[in-house]
């Protein structure tokens, strides 16, 4: 379940995320400015922000497997008939629905990933799960380049579209939904966004979404703009660049991985995401004076930068999902990653046009110096304390019967719309 969840978020992280690496090719192609090529490829994300609640609510009332077998298969359709249309503003018309089609798969398979595995193991589940956006990143990177380079842009686009029809058909097959547990006597039910639910918490949801929106901001400005630095400041072969970056994004799915395992050990989610969040701010200056002292001195120390600030900045994701999962419940985890998730992908859908209007035709230092304030301000946001309160409000006593359920579902699964 894992292994499939993961490797269909992969498939459409290919175009949801991977399409900065073909802004080379929309430039050569359409003629168009950093800006207007920005805006493009942060088309995918536009859709997927507008129907993300939507998808965690079917997920939440229908079950997983048939939410995302529906939203991959429309993605493949649309990404297949990118094809078909010509232009600017018709691509990104076509980028927004596939967009819109994935966004299933971010709702619904981390909420199938957290009824499959038990409190103490989520952390490297979720870890695991979330290796999938920087390996759909670096599938995108070593192969979007060059095949647009060799065959054009619309051709490129019909790998992620294979992607995410292999996907579908792995969960036709191979997927059951976990089973729906009634929740425990005293646990809530109602909305935890309600400061009249006893989820609240002090709006504990809304500051982690708020914390994990801000750290999403240095995590793309990395992911956007290395190889388009690459290429237009340091004249780096567009395949050569991709291939670096692959490089990048695999040592970014290991620390995701890394940090999943520490936020187990350490019975904590929150306290090493806002380390993680203190490390961010610190890469980005160091990224930051890299590049400006870079424009007279030159060396792969730049490239340094840009390596452990694909590895650090998202490291962070996967523990935020989890908190956000663990704090709703299961009956509302679907809805509450959907409202996660929109946010986070507001932030990035801002973050690529509006740092390409501050970094211009080259002031790549001002923009990562910018970039740096944001993770600054999500180090109070996040509510460690309030994590730490509720682990011991919610402990059993020694000598109470534990009451966590076993780490495996069932051998028969209901699926569907099961309750």
């Amino acid at each position: 379940m894992l292994g499939i969840g993961t490797f269909a978020q992969a498939a459409t992280s290919s175009f949801l995320y991977g399409m900065p690496m073909l802004v080379p090719a929309l430039r050569s192609s359409e003629h168009l400015t950093l800006v207007d090529a920005s805006l493009v490829v942060t088309a995918p994300i536009v859709g997927l922000l507008l129907t993300l609640i939507a998808w965690g609510t079917a997920a939440d009332r229908c079950g997983e497997r048939v939410v995302m077998v529906i939203g991959l298969g429309l993605a493949a359709l649309l990404l297949v008939a990118s094809d078909s249309v010509h232009g600017a503003v018709a691509l990104c018309v076509l980028l927004a629905l596939a967009g819109g089609a994935a966004a299933s798969v971010n709702a619904a398979s981390g909420r199938m990933v957290m009824g499959w595995f038990s409190a103490r193991e989520r952390g490297l589940a979720m870890g695991t799960r979330q290796t999938a956006q920087p390996i759909g990143v670096a599938i995108a990177a070593l192969t979007l380049p060059p095949m647009a380079s060799q065959f054009g842009l619309h051709a490129a686009l019909l790998l992620p579209a294979g992607l995410c029809a292999v996907a579908a058909l792995a969960l036709v097959f191979l997927v059951a939904d976990p089973v729906r547990r009634a929740a425990p006597d005293g646990h809530p039910t109602g909305s935890p966004y309600r400061p009249s639910s006893a989820a609240w918490r002090g709006g504990v949801l809304w500051r982690v979404h708020a914390a994990s929106t801000l750290l999403v901001v240095p995590q793309f400005a990395v992911a956007t703009f290395t190889l388009v630095y690459l290429v237009g400041q340091r004249h780096w072969d567009v395949t050569t660049a991709g291939r670096m970056i692959f490089c990048f994004q695999l040592a970014g799915a290991a620390g995701r991985v890394l940090s999943g395992v520490w936020s187990d050990v350490v019975s904590s989610r929150l306290g090493p995401m806002r380390q993680l969040g203190a490390m961010s701010a610190a890469l980005a200056l160091a990224l930051a004076l890299a590049l400006a002292l870079g424009a007279w001195t030159g060396g792969w120390w730049i490239i340094g930068a840009f390596a452990l600030g694909a590895i650090v900045t998202v490291a962070d994701n996967g523990l935020a999902y989890t908190a956000v999962a663990e704090f709703a419940g299961q009956s509302w985890s679907g809805r509450a990653l959907g409202m996660h998730n929109t946010w986070q992908n507001v932030a990035a859908m801002l973050t690529a046009p509006l740092l390409a209007l501050l970094i211009g035709n080259g002031r790549y230092a001002l923009g990562f110096a910018v970039v740096a304030l944001f993770p600054l301000l999500a180090i109070p946001l996040t509510p460690v304390r309030t994590e730490r309160l509720t682990k011991s409000a919610t402990a059993p006593s020694p000598s109470a019967p534990s009451s966590q359920p076993p780490s495996q579902p069932p051998s028969q699964p209901r699926t569907g719309s099961a309750r």
